[in-house]
C-alpha cells in the first residue's frame, strides 16, 4: 500500500483500492477482482484461500497454483495470507491501451482435486498520463479573404488514460479573431476547430499566435499545449474537400506487403496553385503510420508491415488534404483487420505421469493439459482427438482443459508403451491442427505364466551314452518382465523301476538342459516319460508343466545268438544228413538266430564262410536255409563240415559262426562208417585230443590196408588152389553180414577216405590231408566197377542197430547218440 500512498489524493484511491479488492464474484468456478493500475508490487488483490473455502495454510497443501498461457504472470499467491497479490508493475495502457475495460484472465489448479477455477482482475485506470500533441508548433495558413465562421482542424491532443481520466476540453487563448470550437466524433474522441470569429486584415496583423490547451478530468488535472502560428494569405479561400467524410475498409490479416487497400480523394474549388491537394499522414504514437503508407499525390494507401488480427482488429488513419497555398481538410479512414485461421491451437500440459501400472482400473487420470488458439470466432473452435484402437480417452473440464483417461485394463504383455498422440483441430478453413505426444510406461505386474512352445517334447538319446551328457535342452517363455519373467526349472518325482527318477535324470534349474545321470540300455527300457516344470520369479509365483518323451535308440552292442542248430548239452556233436541222390536245391537244414537289438541291427544274413566242399553247398542270405547247390558225387566225401557266419546290420555289424557237419548218405549203416572221422569233445580248443584222432585215424588206416593185403593174398590162394578156395568160400559163407565188407565196400570206403578228412566240427580245430592213393588196378573185376551205396544195401544192415553202432563206438570212440536223434533215414 505504500505505492499507494505516494499518490495525489491518497486517502481517495486508497480507500477506491480497498474497495475493488474486495469486491469480486463467483459464479460457475470464476472470481472476479478489480485493482488500480501502478500500484507497489505485492499489493493485495483478493483473499484466494477464502473464496476458495480454505485456510492460507492449506493453500500449499492443496497444491494451489496460477496457471497462465505463457504470458507474464502478473499476479502472484501469498502463502501465509493466502492472498492474491501483484507480482510487478501493473501499467493498463500497456496492457489494454484503449480499451474501455481492461481485464486480465488466468487459471487458478487446485493439484489434489485437480480443479481448475477463472479468475478474471479488472485494472482500472489512474491518472498518470497527460495530454499530449504530437505536434508541439503548429502553422496554419489562412486568406484574408476567409469569411468570418471559417472552420480550420486543428491537431487532436491524445491521452493514454480512459475514462474521467482522459482528454475532456480544450481552451484557446483569448485573440480578437479566433475563438475554439470541438467536434465529438463517432469514435467518441474530440476534435479541436479553430473558428474565424471577424475578417483577417493582413496589412493590420499578418500573423496570429495562438494557444491550444488539452486538459483531462483527472484530479488533479493534467494538461498538454500546442502552439499554433496563424499566417494570413490572400485569395485562397476555399480547402479541399473529401468525397467521403470518413472512409471504412476491410482487409485480411494476411494480405501481403505492399497491397493497395485503399484511394482517398479531396477535391479543392480552387483553380491552379490553390487548388493543387497533397494528402499526409497525420502522425501519432501507434503504429499505425508505420503499418500504411499513403502516396501524396495520389491518396493511395498500401501496406507496409504485415497486419496481425490478433495484435490489433483495427486500425485508425488520420489523412490529411491541403492545397498548394496549405489550407487542408482531414479524415479518417479505418481499417478493419479481418482474421484468417493463421494460428494453430497451442498445448499447454499442466501434469502428466510418465508410468501406469497395467491394473490400473478404468478411469485413471493419465493427464491434464490446456488447448488454447490465438484466432477468434470459428477460427478459435477446437476439438481435441485420440487415434482410434487406444485404450483412453478425453474429457473437457473448464476453459479447454482436458483430462487424458483410460478406458479399460491396460495389458503391458501387448502394449508396454504408448507413445499418445493428442490432436488439437481448429473450426478455421483450412482446419490448422497441433499434435501433442504423452508417452506413457506400462509397468507390469506377474499375471502370465510361464509357457512351452509345444504341448509335449521327445527326446531322442543313443543307448550306452556317457554319464552326464546332456540330452535335451526346453524353454519356456514369461511374457512379463524382470522378475516376473525369470524362469527356473524343475522336474517332477517318480519312480521307474524301482529307482527315482532324479537317480536317471538332472536338469539345470537356469538353462533347461536335461543330463542323464547313468548310462541307459535300450534292451533295459526304450522310453522315459516324464513332467517338466516351469516357475517364475514372481510373487506369487506362477508355473506351467509339459511333458516329455525320452526314447532310447538302439545301438548295435549284441552279437547274434544262434538257436539252432544248439551245441548239445552231453558233448556230441550234431550231424545234418544229405542224401546222395538230392537233387540241387535240396534242403539239408537251416540255421536260426536272433538279434537281441532292434531295427537294422536286428536284421541278419546269413553266409557261408568256409566249406570243407566249396561249391557244394549254399546258404540263403536272408532265411539261413542250407541247401545243395548242385547233384552229389561219387567224389564227394561222406562227411562235410560247413561253417555259416550269420551277422547284423549295425554299424559296425557284428557276427558269429557256427559249424555244421553234413554226413552224406542214403542210410544209417553207410553214414556210421563215417562217423569215425568227428570229434565229440565239448572243448573245441582242446589240441590233445586232436592228436589222439590223428592216431586213431591213422591206425584205422593201417588196419583197413592190412585187410586189403589179406584180402589180396586169399584171392591168390583161391586162383592156385580150388580146394583151398571151396574151403575159404564155405568158411566166408558163414561169417555175419555185420563183421564183414565187401571188396566193393572196402573200396568205396577208402575212397572217401582219400579225400580231406576233417578232424574237428568247428572251424577252430585244424584238418588233416592224407596223400590220395589210386586203387583203380587193386581189383579189376566186373562188380568192382558197378556203383553200390553201402548204406543202401538192405542186407548189408545189421538187424541189431544198437549193436552195430556200439561196435563202431567202441571202434572209434565217437558217440552217435545225438546223430541217431536228428537225422531221419530212408
Amino acid at each position: 500500500m505504500a505505492a499507494v500512498l505516494k499518490l495525489p489524493n491518497r486517502g481517495r484511491l486508497v480507500l477506491l483500492c480497498l474497495l475493488l479488492a474486495t469486491l469480486w464474484e463467483a459464479g460457475a468456478g470464476q472470481m472476479r477482482y478489480s485493482v488500480p493500475e501502478e500500484i507497489e508490487k505485492g499489493s493485495f488483490v483478493g483473499n484466494i484461500a477464502k473464496d476458495l473455502g480454505l485456510e492460507p495454510q492449506e493453500l500449499a497443501e492443496s497444491g494451489v497454483r496460477i496457471v497462465s498461457r505463457g504470458r507474464t504472470q502478473l499476479f502472484a499467491l501469498n502463502p501465509r495470507s493466502g492472498s492474491l497479490v501483484t507480482a510487478g508493475r501493473i501499467d493498463r495502457e500497456e496492457l489494454c491501451a484503449q480499451s474501455a475495460r481492461c481485464l486480465l484472465s488466468f487459471n487458478i489448479l487446485r493439484e489434489d482435486k485437480l480443479s481448475i477455477y477463472s479468475v478474471e482482475v479488472e485494472i482500472t485506470d489512474i491518472n498518470d498520463n497527460a495530454p499530449r500533441f504530437v505536434v508541439e508548433e503548429l502553422e496554419l495558413k489562412i486568406s484574408e479573404t476567409t469569411m468570418p465562421g471559417f472552420r480550420i482542424p486543428l491537431k487532436s491532443s491524445h491521452d493514454a488514460d480512459v475514462g474521467e481520466n482522459t482528454l475532456q476540453r480544450y481552451e484557446l487563448n483569448s485573440n480578437d479573431h479566433f475563438s475554439l470550437d470541438v467536434r465529438n466524433g463517432k469514435d467518441g474522441n474530440k476534435y479541436p476547430e479553430l473558428v474565424l470569429e471577424r475578417a483577417l486584415d493582413r496589412e493590420e496583423e499578418a500573423v496570429h499566435h495562438l494557444v491550444l490547451v488539452a486538459l483531462d478530468g483527472g484530479d488533479p488535472v493534467r494538461s498538454g499545449t500546442s502552439r499554433i502560428r496563424v499566417m494570413v494569405l490572400d485569395a485562397n479561400d476555399n480547402a479541399p474537400v473529401f468525397t467521403q467524410p470518413e472512409y471504412h475498409v476491410n482487409v485480411p490479416e494476411n494480405t501481403p506487403v505492399g497491397t493497395r487497400i485503399l484511394t482517398v480523394t479531396a477535391t479543392d474549388a480552387d483553380e491552379g496553385y490553390n487548388a493543387q491537394v497533397a494528402y499526409f499522414l497525420e502522425k501519432n504514437p501507434e503504429e499505425t503510420s508505420e503499418v500504411f503508407e499513403l502516396k501524396s499525390s495520389s491518396g493511395e494507401i498500401t501496406i507496409t508491415k504485415s497486419l496481425d488480427y490478433e495484435d490489433a482488429k483495427f486500425h485508425e488513419i488520420d489523412i490529411e488534404a491541403q492545397d498548394g497555398p496549405g489550407l487542408l481538410t482531414r479524415m479518417k479512414v479505418i481499417v478493419t483487420v479481418l482474421d484468417v485461421n493463421d494460428n494453430p491451437p497451442e498445448f499447454y500440459m499442466t501434469s502428466a505421469t510418465s508410468s501406469v501400472p497395467e491394473d490400473s482400473p478404468p478411469g485413471t487420470i493419465i493427464a491434464l493439459f490446456n488447448v488454447h488458439d490465438r484466432d477468434s470466432g470459428q477460427n478459435a473452435f477446437i476439438t481435441c482427438s485420440l487415434p482410434e484402437n487406444l485404450p483412453f480417452k478425453l474429457e473437457r473440464s473448464v476453459d479447454n482443459y482436458h483430462r487424458l483417461v483410460t478406458t479399460r485394463v491396460l495389458d503391458r504383455e501387448q502394449f508396454s508403451v504408448y507413445n499418445i498422440t493428442v490432436i488439437a483441430k481448429d473450426g478455421g478453413n483450412p482446419s490448422l491442427s497441433t499434435d501433442a505426444h504423452i508417452l506413457l510406461q506400462v509397468t507390469d505386474i506377474n499375471d502370465n505364466p510361464p509357457t512351452f512352445p509345444h504341448t509335449s517334447y521327445s527326446a531322442y538319446i543313443p543307448e550306452n551314452n556317457p554319464r552326464g551328457a546332456s540330452i535335451f535342452s526346453i524353454m519356456a517363455h514369461d511374457p512379463d518382465s524382470d522378475d516376473n519373467a525369470h524362469v527356473t526349472y524343475n522336474l517332477a518325482e517318480d519312480i521307474i523301476q524301482g529307482a527315482p527318477l532324479s537317480s536317471y535324470i538332472s536338469i539345470n534349474s537356469d538353462s533347461g538342459i536335461l543330463y542323464a545321470l547313468r548310462s541307459f540300455d535300450y534292451e533295459q527300457f526304450h522310453e522315459l516319460q516324464l513332467w517338466v516344470t516351469a516357475h517364475d520369479s514372481g510373487n506369487p509365483p506362477l508355473s506351467s508343466s509339459v511333458s516329455l518323451s525320452i526314447f532310447v535308440l538302439d545301438q548295435n552292442d549284441n552279437v547274434p545268438e544262434i538257436l539252432y542248430p544248439a551245441l548239445p548239452t552231453d558233448g556230441s556233436t550234431g550231424v545234418e544228413l544229405a542224401p546222395r541222390s538230392a537233387e540241387p536245391g535240396y534242403l539239408v537244414t537251416k540255421v536260426v538266430a536272433v538279434d537281441r537289438d532292434s531295427g537294422q541291427n536286428a536284421w541278419l544274413s546269413y553266409r557261408l564262410l568256409k566249406a570243407s566242399e566249396p561249391g557244394l553247398f549254399a546258404v540263403g542270405l536272408h532265411t539261413g536255409e542250407v541247401r545243395t547247390a548242385r547233384a552229389l558225387l561219387d567224389r564227394d566225401a561222406l562227411k562235410q563240415s560247413l561253417v555259416v557266419a550269420v551277422q547284423d546290420h549295425g554299424q559296425p555289424p557284428l557276427s558269429a559262426t557256427v559249424t555244421l557237419t553234413v554226413a552224406v548218405a542214403d542210410s544209417i549203416p553207410e553214414a556210421l562208417a563215417d562217423l569215425g572221422s568227428i570229434r565229440t569233445s565239448a572243448d573245441p580248443d582242446d589240441s590233445g585230443l586232436t592228436l589222439y584222432l590223428v592216431v586213431a585215424v591213422a591206425a584205422v588206416s593201417c588196419v583197413f590196408l592190412a585187410f586189403v593185403i589179406v584180402l589180396l593174398a586169399l584171392r591168390l590162394r583161391r586162383w592156385h588152389t580150388s580146394h583151398l578156395l571151396q574151403t575159404s568160400a564155405g568158411g566166408l559163407a558163414g561169417v555175419p553180414a555185420s563183421q564183414f565188407v565187401g571188396v566193393d565196400g572196402v573200396r568205396a570206403f577208402l575212397q572217401a577216405y582219400s579225400h580231406e578228412a576233417w578232424l574237428t566240427a568247428d572251424s577252430r580245430g585244424s584238418h588233416v590231408i592224407f596223400p590220395q592213393p589210386n586203387y583203380a588196378d587193386t581189383l579189376i573185376s566186373q562188380e568192382s566197377c558197378e556203383k553200390k551205396d553201402f548204406l543202401s544195401e538192405p542186407q548189408l544192415i545189421p538187424e541189431d542197430k544198437e549193436e552195430t553202432f556200439s561196435q563202431v563206438n567202441s571202434l572209434r570212440n565217437i558217440p552217435v547218440s545225438y546223430f541217431a536223434k536228428r537225422n531221419k533215414f530212408t
